[in-house]
């Protein structure tokens, strides 16, 4: 069992508000979290993909009021979306009881379905939090290759050898395609989606260019438009803005798409073992986007997190705007003995950032010339995450 550093958040909203939803792609371990908290306290457990449980929501008012003094937790709660409006009436009737915290923990994959129809019933009754998978700051450094060569999805970090863990990342994905998409998003073909995903992958940390994807994929650019949306939605893609200021300089426009867990970049792209991984060309862009995941993950809510890149070759690979307004430029690296080029020098004399940070897969913590310091992933993400304190 891994302790997961959202369990804290995830009971301190409960704490004070009537819902919380804890979104995230399957297998990231949300139900084993949410049943981690209903053993702490009176509660109920529904997992709405079960027929059994289902039943039991026959007449969902009266079933839910009868458990009114109990945390209710329902899993994949996006399987039933009428929920949400009789949610909203018994919260409001709690309140007017005193039961104004605590109700209801909903589970679900991020479907475009569960974010509108939540936000159209609970508005300023739910609070959103979101589950990524296994992060860097979660394991012990020694680990830090294998979460890197496996990503973070716990049964896939957690196997008995490269080959299983594989074989666990290479089920999620057909599963994802084959079963999952097709209930929470629109009908696509399995096959043309997964052609895109590991387009995706091969293209890790790229600027997005829906154009050329389209004419490979044989479609238009709203089709692939629509595709990517789908594949942020679920959180599988992260899709990262670039930064705009009136800065006097000529932005890039376009934003980087990255596959968020790096395992399943591997997977994609048939890479089973660290040494496969290293002697492929996407380990720079796919060590860029683990750390990536890790340093968003451990910045204080309301960070804004970009990239920094101009039409001279000023560029950032990481900006992160905190929520006083401080910027953090961050160059990361896969080398040891990391060098930073001018491209980064002339980025932070554009912006002026607060720290400037590279970030490389060592241990030691050293500065450069010009303010810069070298620091390992987990030194960074603490020392991002004392800043919200």
């Amino acid at each position: 069992m891994i302790e997961r550093r959202i369990a804290a958040e995830l009971a301190e909203r409960l704490e004070t508000s009537p819902a919380v939803a804890l979104l995230g792609p399957r297998q990231v371990g949300k139900t084993t979290l949410a049943r981690m908290i209903g053993d702490q306290r009176p509660s109920v457990y529904l997992d709405l993909e079960s027929d059994a449980d289902r039943a039991r929501l026959t007449d969902p008012e009266l079933y839910l009021a009868s458990h009114e003094d109990k945390l209710v937790i329902l899993d994949e709660v996006h399987r039933l979306p009428g929920l949400f409006q009789i949610l909203r009436g018994l919260i409001d009737e709690g309140r007017r009881k005193g039961l104004r915290t605590g109700r209801f923990l909903l589970l679900g994959s991020a479907s475009p379905d569960l974010l509108r129809q939540s936000g159209e019933s609970l508005a300023g009754r739910i609070s959103y939090l979101e589950m990524g998978p296994i992060d860097g700051l979660e394991v012990p450094f020694e680990d830090l290759p294998d979460l890197w060569n496996r990503g973070g999805f716990p049964d896939s970090f957690l196997a008995g050898n490269d080959r299983l863990s594989q074989r666990w990342r290479q089920d999620f994905v057909r599963t994802y395609l084959e079963r999952d998409v097709p209930m929470l998003g629109p009908r696509i073909a399995a096959e043309t989606l997964r052609r895109f995903w590991t387009m995706l992958a091969h293209h890790q940390s790229g600027l997005l260019n829906s154009a050329e994807f389209a004419r490979a994929l044989g479609v238009d650019g709203k089709t692939v438009a629509a595709y990517l949306d789908l594949l942020v939605d679920l959180l599988l893609v992260r899709r990262l803005e670039p930064w705009h200021a009136n800065v006097g300089k000529r932005l890039v426009k376009s934003p980087r798409v990255y596959v968020r867990d790096s395992g399943i970049v591997h997977t994609l792209l048939g890479l089973a073992t660290l040494e496969d991984v290293l002697g492929h060309p996407v380990a720079g862009a796919s060590w860029e986007g683990f750390v990536i995941e890790t340093m968003i993950a451990a910045s204080p809510e309301g960070t804004q997190a970009n990239f920094y890149r101009t039409a001279a070759g000023a560029e950032i690979d990481l900006l992160l705007t905190l929520p006083g307004g401080a910027l953090w430029a961050i160059e990361i690296k896969r080398s040891l003995a990391p060098a930073v080029g001018r491209g980064f020098h002339h980025a932070c004399a554009d912006l002026n950032p607060a720290r400037r940070l590279v970030i490389y897969p060592g241990q030691e913590s050293y500065p450069l010339r010009e303010g810069i310091e070298v620091l390992p992933l987990q030194t960074a993400s603490v020392a991002l995450i004392e800043t919200g304190r």
